[in-house]
């Protein structure tokens, strides 16, 4: 396993145009030994351009790639010892499960010992042990891209294992399942797990920490929690999340609060220097509760609908020319038409040029 630095990286497939268009813009971050990470973005976002040249597949167009403070830069991907799982699986129809597993073994003159512990121990942990002697093309889809991952699996020495939206083909029922394999895979094994997809809640169950990407841009790292709870800017609110941040155009009005239209919202957010220019609100529908005893941040809205999720409501309400959704539990009884709901300062960010303050 390696620390994996990617040091003022920057990509251009165009770079000896006059104007280069930037597949990813410069950046910088280092991804730590044993964690495991999600790039998510939208499609076109650069998630597997940075992918590719964290794996050789592509040179950057500036900067740097350290594996444990090696450069590796000029390497090509053979040999940056790491383990690529694509969209698709990719296997040898003609073997068998075993044969497939131990082929990267073979291919560096492991005993065949050392072959039988590693591919043993490794099929016992996707679940393929039973599949050893059978073949592969008989597989499903789902066991054969698990056969994808247990060849990256099976070599100690891996730097890292790069997985670009591995679970595509692989039915919703499974997907749940797999994910938890390849987090118990992570604890196991100690592998650096490197997860690209566009799904936000394939990036908020694996990782402990997402990169979000939007136009060849980071536009913020961090846990689950911090991506949800205080997301960097209006796009990774309004990204992350179901159903999005709730965001409202703005004017400060004090030091602390802010007025949207008529309604003046009150926050813990240092208001004093900002230039009162796009001035957004945010903050998420689960913080958003009907008011009991409040006394302060209180909206009065027209409920439009109402949807029961099963283990929560949405409340789908008005006032003025805006919406506000609130997430609550679905046990609690919506009183009627008009109802109040509370607003906690706490749980406000606020958003200038849709930056967080």
């Amino acid at each position: 396993m390696a620390k994996i630095d990617l040091s003022n990286i920057s990509h251009s497939y165009n770079p000896n145009d006059p104007n280069p268009v930037y597949a990813l813009n410069p950046f910088s971050m280092t991804w730590e030994n044993g964690n495991r990470y999600a790039i998510l973005g939208p499609s076109g976002c650069g998630k597997t351009t940075m992918l590719n040249i964290v794996s050789g597949l592509v040179r950057p167009s500036a900067g740097k790639i350290l594996f444990d403070d090696k450069d590796v830069t000029d390497l090509k991907t053979e040999e940056r010892n790491i383990a690529q799982v694509f969209q698709f699986p990719v296997i040898y129809n003609t073997m068998t499960v075993f044969e497939n597993l131990a082929f990267p073994l073979k291919c560096r003159d492991f005993s065949n010992a050392k072959i039988d512990e590693r591919v043993n121990s490794v099929a016992e942990t996707l679940n393929l042990k039973s599949f050893l002697n059978s073949p592969a093309r008989k597989l499903t889809a789902d066991q054969k891209q698990l056969i994808s991952l247990g060849r990256g699996l099976v070599r100690e020495d891996v730097a890292a294992v790069l997985m670009d939206e591995p679970l595509t083909v692989i039915d919703p029922d499974l997907k749940f399942r797999l994910r938890r394999n390849l987090k118990e895979i992570n604890e196991q094994y100690k592998t650096t797990l490197v997860y690209v997809t566009h799904d936000q809640n394939e990036a908020m169950t694996f990782a402990d920490n997402i990169i979000v990407m939007s136009e060849g841009e980071v536009v913020q790292t961090g846990s689950p929690k911090e991506l949800f709870e205080r997301p960097n800017t209006t796009f990774v609110g309004y990204f992350i999340g179901s159903p999005a941040m709730n965001l409202f155009e703005s004017e400060v009005t004090s030091e602390n609060s802010v007025k949207i239209n008529n309604l003046t919202i009150k926050t813990n957010t240092d208001l004093s220097n900002l230039k009162n220019k796009n001035i957004k609100l945010g903050i998420r529908s689960e913080f958003i509760k009907i008011a009991n005893d409040q006394k302060e941040n209180l909206v009065e809205v027209n409920v439009q609908k109402v949807e029961d999720f099963g283990n929560y409501k949405l409340i789908t309400a008005s006032m003025d020319n805006f919406e506000i959704k609130s997430k609550v539990n679905r046990e609690i009884e919506i009183p009627g038409e008009k109802i109040k709901l509370h607003i906690p300062a706490e749980k406000c960010c606020i958003y200038e040029n849709d930056k967080l303050i």
